[in-house]
């Protein structure tokens, strides 16, 4: 694939951006490097090889979830400033 002028005008169009002409004429060398790797690494032979989907063998490895106790209604409005027998009481933030 070559890179020329129509292309980097293209992307740039497309990536909403704009560039003077040396910054395009260095961008125009950073993919060529780029398209030129990857060429590089389509030489390769990939026969027999499987495609790698995760680092490791190990698939969603989570741990057991555990019944732990809570703290009482009363202990929780205990600290509270103002409160209810239920609820924590706060400032009113929306107005109608």
């Amino acid at each position: 694939m070559e890179v020329n002028d129509e292309l980097v005008d293209k992307l740039a169009h497309l990536a909403r951006l704009k560039f003077d002409e040396t910054a395009k004429a260095e961008i125009k060398t950073d993919l060529q490097k780029m398209i030129q790797f990857v060429d590089k690494l389509n030489e390769l032979d990939t026969t027999g090889v499987e495609p790698l989907l995760h680092m490791s063998d190990n698939v969603n490895i989570l741990r057991a979830d555990e019944m732990k106790g809570s703290i009482s209604r009363e202990e929780g409005l205990k600290n509270a400033a103002v409160h209810d027998e239920h609820f924590f009481k706060v400032p009113k933030v929306i107005k109608k």
